[in-house]
């Protein structure tokens, strides 16, 4: 852990943290497009009520405050690696039912999922610096998509991409938390200790 208590790590992971927090910001603007283009494509009301999807991971998290560096990243990794998963689905089930013919909204979600895979190697960046590695994500076989009609899937899709919106908000407040300095010291917070 001394290498990474060291100054050069320290600013290693500020960088990081401020690049993961444009990353963030950039991600959660793309998504807010694609949602409003989805809404349209897929002839949806914008304020349509959407259960919790299963398998979507929720941004809410009670008692934030108390989680650790270790936490944060961790979670925000398990979110972004199933967001990877479903936006795959969703660009897959996109294919099958309009094939070519809306090439935009394919493109948007192709580039919303990079974005996705891109934050996920970038976390997995900052896990590296703690000196833990990230989890693997062998074994970790990705749930079949569901059996769902047409419209099911229009919401599933809508839901997904909310929440993924506000996975974004929540990872650029956690990385903001991670950049801070711990009280009394002058280098970064020991990723274990702070929360």
């Amino acid at each position: 852990m001394a290498a990474a208590d060291s100054p050069s790590a320290a600013l290693r992971r500020r960088d990081l943290c401020s690049r993961g927090i444009r990353l963030a910001g950039k991600m959660r603007s793309d998504v807010v497009d694609l949602l409003d283009t989805y809404v349209e494509r897929q002839g949806l009301d914008a304020s349509a009520s959407v259960a919790a999807v299963e398998g979507v991971p929720v941004a809410a998290v009670e008692r934030w405050d108390e989680q650790t560096g270790t936490q944060r990243l961790l979670e925000n990794l398990a979110a972004y690696r199933a967001f990877r998963v479903l936006l795959a689905q969703m660009l897959e089930e996109h294919r099958e039912q309009l094939g070519e013919t809306d090439t935009a909204l394919g493109r948007a979600l192709a580039a919303v999922l990079l974005q996705v895979s891109a934050f996920a190697y970038h976390l997995e960046e900052l896990l590296q610096l703690e000196s833990r590695g990230p989890p693997s994500e062998e074994g970790a076989a990705p749930p079949p998509a569901p059996h769902l009609g047409l419209f099911e899937r229009k919401l599933r899709g809508l839901g997904v991409l909310r929440e993924l919106a506000q996975w974004a908000v929540r990872s650029a407040r956690d990385l903001r938390q991670l950049a801070k300095p711990s009280p009394g010291s002058s280098s970064a917070p020991s990723w274990a200790e702070s929360p």
